[in-house]
């Protein structure tokens, strides 16, 4: 139990002196990704070998290192998810992808043992083998603040995350600064909230410092919705006690006792490690009453969420805490001045708290060098769609879409041509090709007509049916109304019966109007911000796709090709040979003809299975 201010620098002094100490690690990643693909198997295996070898291998940080001993770490996301599992060996910084269990002995053999690096292990782009992570490109055009730590500690204890340094901005605000200062260093570094509205951040605090009462609340939002999107997962993950230090000083710059932290009942790893956080915070009096010997204290509580889209709003998240059914309530008042339980609340999201010691340690000087001055900082995305390396990354502020595409992603999969990108979920739009070289920051992408959101980045080739990308969000938006208000509720269905009815071949004239008439009700009637933005991608992809609208309706033809209702099956009359095969295979009898003569298919009746294709020996059959 750390009693006072010297203990706790003691304790980080012994254990940063454990972590220096550690000359070999191997870090495997312990993020969901990877232990889908089977991580977990691989550190078993490793940890076995290891020991079958008589190899002295630390599985946790020790309080006295054990001289050459292998530290063996679970890690947090690396980012590189596709390439998983990966594997990264220190200190030459070797990182192994695509790491099989067969592989686990040739790595003790080779790399533990003799320091040489397994080329076939490592990632290869257009012959160039890039031995170390920071060479590979997906890396190397990354700025990686908020997740500099995920892959390389073991997101599992405390003691490393003292080692690095960790809990000094909380110290450092406990003892030498004042709420005041705390708050004016967070004003002035310009940090905004990065769960998609980009408030900023020092205002929010000091709102509720301002309220004149004895409980005040600091809650997280962990309740990652979007379809694609887990930069909020793979902090908790990966390095939850930098969240949690975010937390605590925002508690004592607001004069917070309560802390609570809301997160998605699908991320259960997520939930285990910050269990496992609080509880070691808690035993070390990090955490509780009268921490470090001071009048301050500090609990937080973690809750999970039933998988509600519309409890990453605030106040729906602040009445499920509650034990109540989470919906939206009309505003004002705001959360600052009544959130949960009725009482002043800072809400941010993961991203906004993990940015806090950063700022806190560092100055908002420093914070304010990186990116624009009004969107200062750093920018997790998770890049996913048709792109050569889809994962987590973290850029500045301001970074370009083409730079974000091309030089971190690597361009198009398989040399497709880009078409458009998805930002900001469901409640965001649709950049182009005229977006390429847009600033990636929130006053540019709102003057875009888009948003930043929580950071999903879905990327699209000339392939999508931009209609059906629309579709998609719509009938995601629409299931997860909570049908509260009549616009959101209502608005949403109406729309998704439309687009349903277009991408079918069934779209009429006025159809566009309807669906602008629509999207401008809901968003200037709907109660919550969710509803206002559910519109979002049907605007954008009819901005900027308008004519793959109208081919769909007018000419009942997908330029994309991908529509499966607006596939045509045709047969070539110069190669059919009048055998009846696909006549015989058709399930509607659609197809029909003489033998020894070219056959037809009815159009209104072809439900568009293939089946005639596979069956054709003669190759007369073709879908357009």
């Amino acid at each position: 139990m750390l009693n006072n201010r010297e203990d706790l620098v003691k304790l980080r002094s012994t254990y940063e002196t454990s972590l220096t100490a550690e000359e070999k690690k191997i870090l495997v990643c312990a993020g969901t990704g990877c232990i889908s693909s089977g991580s977990m198997e691989i550190y078993d295996r490793l940890t076995e070998i290891l020991k079958e070898q008589n190899i002295p291998c630390d599985l946790e940080l020790q309080e006295e290192p054990h001289g050459n001993a292998i530290g063996m770490k679970k890690s947090g996301c690396h980012g590189f998810c596709e390439m998983g599992p990966l594997v990264r060996i220190e200190p030459q910084g070797y990182l192994y992808t695509k790491v099989k269990l067969s592989d686990c002995e040739e790595i003790v053999e080779k790399t533990i043992k003799e320091g040489k690096h397994i080329e076939r292990l490592a990632y290869q782009k257009g012959g160039t083998i890039h031995k170390k992570q920071d060479e590979i490109p997906f890396y190397k055009k990354q700025t990686r603040l908020v997740l500099e730590h995920c892959g390389h500690i073991d997101a599992t204890s405390i003691f490393e995350y003292l080692g690095i340094g960790g809990y000094t901005a909380f110290e450092k605000a406990l003892f030498d600064m004042s709420a005041d200062d705390i708050i004016n260093e967070i004003s002035e570094s310009n940090l905004r909230g990065r769960g998609g509205g980009g408030f900023p951040t020092g205002r929010k605090w000091a709102q509720v410092k301002r309220q004149n009462t004895e409980q005040k609340y600091i809650v997280c939002n962990g309740d990652e919705g979007d379809p694609g999107a887990f930069m909020d997962r793979s902090i908790m993950e990966g390095d939850p006690h930098r969240m949690l230090e975010g937390m605590m000083i925002a508690g004592l710059a607001c004069g917070a006792s309560e802390g609570y932290i809301y997160v998605r009942a699908e991320y259960p790893m997520a939930v285990s490690r910050l269990k496992t956080a609080i509880t070691q915070a808690n035993e070390l009096g990090l955490l509780g009453d009268h921490i470090l010997g001071t009048d301050f204290s500090f609990h937080l509580h973690i809750n999970r969420g039933a998988g509600a889209f519309v409890c990453g709003e605030g106040s729906a998240l602040t009445a499920s805490i509650e034990g109540n059914r989470g919906m939206p309530r009309v505003k004002p008042p705001r959360t600052v001045e009544h959130g949960l339980f009725d009482k002043p609340t800072v809400l941010n999201n993961v991203e906004t708290f993990a940015n806090v010691p950063l700022i806190i340690c560092n100055g908002s000087d420093w914070y304010k060098g990186i990116g624009p001055e009004k969107s200062a900082g750093t920018k997790a995305f998770a890049l996913t769609g048709n792109i050569e390396n889809t994962g987590l990354i973290e850029v500045p502020m301001g970074t370009t879409l083409r730079e974000v595409i091309f030089d971190v992603g690597g361009g198009m999969r398989d040399g497709g041509e880009f078409k458009a990108v998805q930002i900001g979920g469901p409640s965001g739009g649709c950049l182009t090709k005229e977006h390429l070289d847009l600033p990636l920051d929130f006053d540019s992408l709102k003057k875009a007509g888009a948003m930043i959101g929580s950071g999903g980045l879905v990327v699209m080739d000339s392939n999508t049916c931009m209609v059906e990308v629309a579709r998609f969000f719509m009938n995601f938006t629409q299931n997860e109304s909570c049908g509260k208000c009549v616009p959101c509720r209502e608005g949403t269905k109406r729309m998704l019966a439309i687009l349903e009815r277009i991408v079918e071949g069934n779209g009429q004239d006025g159809d566009i109007e309807l669906l602008l008439e629509l999207a401008d009700t809901i968003s200037s009637t709907a109660l919550c911000g969710l509803g206002k933005t559910a519109a979002f991608p049907v605007v954008s992809t009819i901005k900027s796709f308008r004519e793959e609208y109208e081919a769909h309706i007018y000419e009942k033809r997908c330029p994309a090709g991908s529509c499966q209702k607006l596939k045509k099956i045709q047969i070539d009359p110069d190669l059919c040979k009048g055998c009846s095969k696909c006549s015989k295979s058709c399930p509607v009898n659609a197809i029909s003809g003489k033998i020894k003569e070219p056959f037809k298919i009815d159009e209104t009746k072809c439900i568009k299975c293939q089946a005639c294709i596979s069956t054709c020996p003669f190759h007369a059959i073709k879908e357009d």
